[in-house]
């Protein structure tokens, strides 16, 4: 007889059945009391034995004969890997580890890991590599996230350290918004999917409940170039702007609130610095160019008449300012962030309950929960001995450019030369840009190492690829921030083929280097250790000892409520932690820093990735390139929730039925979808859900170049399409929100998808 148990990740905790041998998770469902789980769960059951797991540690052929140095084909679709014991697989590591750190120091030695790889505190592949590349010397790392990099580099500028982590841990909940907004105001809409995911999970799905709740009482505006990026149930007015332009509409509000007296002079006077500086550049005193609605709707498209009549309905009552984080993933993503917090300081109700500005509403399912979230048991990392770092999106920069420097808020930071990169846990063929320049970056490393539970486009490239148990073949605690529940989340079932757990991985490794990873404890020790170090902790909620814990299940978190305590003491007298102690509309040390993208006050440059841009002529549709509703990132692409959406077999790209028709493409045809970067092939569908002029694509289909005389990648990954550089010299933040594409239909012989087929193993 089957057996159900329950598990957790990212989207959610959830029931697997497992077959009666115990060997098999034969299907995954949500749990009866998750009405709104996600549909990713409806990939695992295919996932768990699929035919491209990693069975058993592989070496790619050509680097275990040749031996470590840069490699051009590495990743050509043809190359061949050689099965290895695990004794000759590890020996082989430590013994390149080795040869890296004393030749050219560990700095030499990058550890990746950017990624959502699992969702337990103890499993967590990030802090598992980190701390073995602590214990043998260090590495260099990196910093930020692609999420919201940009922002959270320019925030801190502007409202200070502690205020700026508050607009990410504790900003304005839904449940204020029930109660006290009249209006919100989102920029790049409310989008249902991203409720689903969280960091680490949470217990059961509260976010969409709180969105719907707000919209019962609160009337919605989403300004965004798809009308389907905010929640049906919000029923939210939809105004159509097009990517990239939302800064110029933003300033355009501003410039009426102005004009027509209705800024909020009295706020503007007592509790924040620049404001005159952005008088004047609405109005053009400071460049000649008056930042009116008809000549934001020139740029943006956007009717002048709404956005005008948009103003006075903000000024008219209780409103409050949503810029989603994909908005700051763009060129000069710094701007709408900027621009946002300059509109809502202008209403004046920044620090009113409901009211002012938020940054995440609708990109995170943690985000406005209203709770503060309970300290959670964490795996030590140790200490870096290693200074160097790069943004997380300047990895291509980081090898191909070594010994360069490169502007980085305000200062510069030098690339060192990188040998050896190990990546655990993540993906960067799903969230790096410009594909053809990431693969040349990576054909510059001596040595690629990658740990694995499937045959990924990442581990399609290394020369080392470790099988590691899944999230299901192994014990391990999960909780998200403001969760309602630790969980125990116990094994379902037993490895795949010979995959081992990553810190049993990491143990050995650091045994044949003379480093000390796990101070002599097995994986069920330190879950013991971490679990009791955070129950005995100042802070923690009262909990059983482990051994109760993980019979039960469980130990419920404290639901505390928070209020903005932040903007509240704010506009109570309670100074700021910038400069002048207010929000920085105008921020010298920023105009002081004299770079050529980023000025002291937010503005409107043109991007050269924008509809106006010389390129449309060419590339003349406007792509966005935005998360996927029915997996996480790339995980589990092959499984069923994610095929469901596939059309002619690959990865969809939506179009306006205008657009559509002018290109003589239908539903279900195969198109052809071009980029200065790359190309790709893409199942069309029709929808009115877009403005004219854009197209829409999902990220995280698994790169496929089986097929490079027909497109760069057959199975539709946008980031073949996507540019690769920062935001700006100020954040170096990813830009792959969106590109400039041509699409026509592709009419030729369509090859198959081989992405989620193994390599030549031998």
């Amino acid at each position: 007889m089957s057996r159900k148990q329950e598990t957790s990740a990212h989207w959610g905790t959830y029931l697997v059945e497992v077959s009666a041998d115990g060997r098999d998770v034969v299907a995954a469902r949500a749990r009866p009391d998750d009405p709104d789980a996600a549909p990713a769960i409806g990939n695992v059951a295919d996932a768990h034995r699929h035919r491209s797991r990693v069975a058993r540690p592989t070496v790619r052929r050509r680097w275990l004969e040749r031996g470590p140095g840069p490699d051009t084909d590495r990743g050509d679709p043809e190359d061949a890997y050689v099965e290895v014991g695990w004794d000759t697989a590890l020996d082989l590591l430590a013994g390149e580890l080795d040869r890296v750190r004393s030749t050219f120091g560990n700095q030499a030695i990058f550890g990746g890991s950017y990624g959502w790889g699992s969702a337990g505190r103890l499993h967590h592949a990030q802090s598992q590599l980190h701390r073995f590349l602590n214990t043998i010397g260090g590495y260099t790392r990196s910093v930020n996230d692609y999420s919201r990099g940009s922002s959270a580099m320019l925030l801190p500028h502007l409202v200070g350290a502690r205020a700026a982590l508050d607009l990410r841990y504790k900003p304005a909940s839904w449940a204020d918004v029930a109660e006290h907004t009249d209006l919100l105001v989102t920029f790049g809409g409310v989008r249902r999917s991203n409720t689903w995911v969280v960091p680490g999970g949470h217990a059961r799905h509260v976010g969409s409940d709180l969105v719907r709740a707000a919209g019962r009482t609160t009337e919605v505006v989403a300004l965004s170039a798809q009308r389907d990026d905010a929640f049906a149930e919000l029923g939210a007015e939809w105004v159509g702007v097009m990517p990239g332009t939302d800064t110029a509409v933003m300033l355009a509000l501003i410039h009426v609130l102005v004009v027509d007296g209705l800024a909020d002079d009295a706020f503007l006077a007592a509790h924040t610095v620049g404001a005159d500086e952005v008088r004047r550049y609405v109005l053009g005193e400071a460049d000649g160019v008056p930042k009116t609605p008809e000549w934001a709707s020139a740029i943006s498209r956007t009717p002048a008449a709404v956005i005008r009549s948009l103003a006075h309905r903000m000024a008219a009552g209780r409103t409050l300012v949503n810029v989603v984080y994909s908005l700051q993933r763009g060129e000069r993503g710094e701007q709408p962030i900027f621009a946002g917090l300059t509109l809502a300081a202008f209403l004046g109700q920044i620090g009113l309950p409901g009211g002012g500005f938020v940054h995440g509403f609708g990109s995170m399912g943690d985000y406005g929960v209203g709770v503060a979230g309970a300290p959670l048991p964490t795996f030590p990392q140790g200490r870096n001995a290693v200074a160097d770092f790069i943004p997380c999106a300047r990895i291509s920069d980081l090898l191909l450019l070594p010994g360069s420097e490169i502007p980085y808020n305000g200062g510069t930071l030098r690339l060192p030369e990188t040998k050896l990169a190990y990546w655990a846990g993540g993906n960067p063929f799903h969230h790096h840009q410009d594909l053809r320049r990431l693969r040349r970056a990576l054909s510059t490393l001596d040595t690629f190492v990658v740990h694995e539970t499937h045959w990924t486009p990442t581990a399609r490239h290394a020369d080392v690829v470790l099988p590691v148990a899944s999230t299901l073949e192994r014990d391990d605690v999960a909780a998200g921030a403001g969760d309602s529940r630790l969980r125990a989340s116990p094994r379902a079932v037993p490895p795949r083929g010979e995959a081992r757990e990553e810190l049993w991985i990491y143990t050995e490794l650091a045994r044949r280097l003379g480093a000390d990873f796990a101070e002599g404890l097995d994986s069920r020790q330190w879950l013991e250790r971490i679990y009791e170090e955070w129950r005995a902790a100042p802070g923690s909620p009262p909990a059983p000892p482990f051994e109760e814990f993980w019979r039960d299940g469980g130990v419920p978190l404290p639901q505390n409520p928070y209020r903005d305590t932040v903007f509240a003491d704010f506009r109570a007298g309670q100074p700021l932690g910038t400069p002048s102690g207010r929000i920085e509309l105008f921020s010298a040390t920023l105009a002081e820093f004299g770079l050529p993208d980023v000025a002291g006050h937010a503005e409107w440059r043109e991007p050269t990735q924008w509809w106006g841009s010389p390129q449309a002529a060419e590339f003349d549709l406007h792509l966005l390139c935005n998360q996927p509703s029915h997996r996480l990132h790339s995980q589990l692409d092959m499984g069923a929730a994610s095929r469901s959406t596939k059309v002619a077999g690959r990865e969809p790209v939506r179009l306006n039925p205008a657009d559509a028709a002018a290109r003589g493409l239908v539903d279900g045809d195969v198109a052809l979808v071009r980029s200065a970067q790359g190309s790709l092939l893409a199942g069309v569908v029709v929808t009115d859900a877009l403005v004219p002029g854009v197209a829409q694509m999902h990220t995280g289909a698994w790169f496929d170049p089986s097929a490079p005389e027909v497109a760069d990648c057959v199975n539709g990954n946008v980031n073949v399409l996507t540019r690769d550089v920062g935001t700006s010299t100020l954040t170096q933040a990813t830009s792959g929100a969106h590109v400039l594409v041509a699409i026509s239909r592709y009419d030729g012989v369509v090859p198959p998808v081989l992405a989620y087929e193994p390599p030549v193993i031998t």
